[in-house]
């Protein structure tokens, strides 16, 4: 079965969104789209694995770096790895089952999700043990890079759902339209709702009455 390695920073997380969400939402809504995330891998017949700053209150596997950064911990465990590995970011609410078999139903010995801005979202790994990974700055592009000078073949997936990660109040608006999840029910819990300015689209947060 492949391992699906889900990154995740549960204390004071998403930043980005603390002028609409304070720092406790923004952590029970970054574990909202974690456990969406989780549901998609489980339907997709991979086993989650979350790798965590520290350990919060979850059943689900975890294993916890305090020491190392991301790109570190992640090469500490593909080199124990022995069977195909997913890596995929647990800030992409709309990846659904199909997305996710079709990145590890490549052909090739490798696929790459490019993020926005020239980030990595989602990698799988035949080989787990022959990569590196090299997050931050450019990661795609790196990332490639890593794979030609292995010599490893590369299939480059577009998928729109595992493309939209969230990070900045505007892409609120791509779960309000397109989420079924979790994530999708705690933004409409919470009083958000869609706006059409000029004929833009937004979002903006109601207060309760």
């Amino acid at each position: 079965m492949t391992v699906a390695v889900i990154p995740f920073k549960p204390k004071n997380p998403k930043t980005r969104l603390s002028c609409v969400l304070d720092e406790q939402e923004r952590e029970a809504f970054a574990e909202a789209m974690l456990l969406d995330v989780v549901e998609v891998v489980r339907d997709a017949d991979c086993q989650p694995v979350i790798l965590g700053t520290e350990l919060f209150d979850s059943d689900l596997v975890q294993v916890t770096i305090k020491d190392a950064g991301l790109s570190e911990a992640l090469n500490e465990y593909l080199s124990c790895a022995v069977t195909g590995v997913l890596i995929i970011m647990a800030d992409l609410p709309l990846a659904d089952k199909e997305s996710v078999r079709r990145v590890i139903g490549t052909k090739m010995d490798m696929a790459i999700v490019p993020g926005r801005g020239g980030g990595t979202n989602v990698i799988y790994l035949k080989d787990p043990a022959r990569f590196h990974v090299d997050y931050y700055g450019g990661s795609y592009l790196k990332h490639m890079k890593i794979a030609q000078e292995l010599g490893l073949s590369c299939e480059v997936i577009d998928s729109f759902l595992l493309h939209t990660d969230i990070d900045e109040k505007e892409d609120l608006v791509e779960i309000l339209i397109h989420g079924t999840g979790k994530s999708h029910a705690f933004l409409l819990e919470r009083g958000f709702t869609i706006t059409t300015d000029k004929g833009r689209v937004g979002v903006e947060r109601k207060s309760p009455n």
